[in-house]
């Protein structure tokens, strides 16, 4: 397999090296992710964009990183997980509805859960969810521009949970306490 090179912006290619700067000064380091995804300025552009939309979504904070982690549990993405696992204490999200979305269970809050639901199921059905779940998440409370935002989220994890798994993206060190280990690579019990 081909090693995949975590630039840095005196590393990357020209169109992503002002990003990097600009990832780094928001953040105050580059996380491996983005890092890996400077090798193509385009993909980099693209995907910190739709990041950075998905923040300005009328989804709340915590129902973010709801989105967030449930698409990369459902494809398995351990960079992802251990991530927005942080992302989501900081979020406010208690421990036992980050471990829950993380290990299948159910979340305590009902709006949590029908958020969660509705986007295993688009991301399951390749966005083919039928009409009973659209109205499902609807009595929940959300909108229909909610629903088109679950959407957004979907494309942007997809982004980074496909890079992730075809590069090999180690984990940063603020990841340590989070590992997470995908269901279909744990040793059976």
């Amino acid at each position: 397999m081909p090693s995949f090179t975590l630039h840095t912006p005196d590393s990357a290619p020209e169109g992503s090296a002002e990003r990097l700067r600009r990832i780094e000064q928001a953040w105050s380091f580059i996380p491996n992710l983005h890092r890996t995804l400077a090798e193509s300025p385009v993909v980099l552009e693209g995907y910190d964009t739709l990041f950075g939309l998905v923040g300005r979504s009328s989804l709340t904070p915590a129902e973010q990183q709801v989105a967030f982690l449930a698409v990369s549990v459902v494809h398995g993405c351990e960079y992802c997980v251990s991530g927005h696992s942080v992302l989501a204490t900081m979020a406010g999200l208690d421990a036992a509805s980050i471990e829950a979305l993380r290990e299948g269970g159910d979340l305590p809050d009902p709006r949590q859960q029908a958020l969660r639901r509705f986007v295993v199921t688009v991301v399951e059905s390749r966005g083919m969810a039928g009409d009973a779940a659209v109205d499902a998440f609807l009595a929940a409370g959300f909108t229909q521009a909610q629903l088109l935002e679950v959407v957004m989220v979907v494309a942007a994890k997809t982004i980074s949970n496909y890079v992730n798994h075809l590069t090999h993206t180690p984990l940063d060190a603020f990841m340590a306490g989070t590992a997470w280990v995908a269901p279909q690579r744990r040793a059976p019990a």
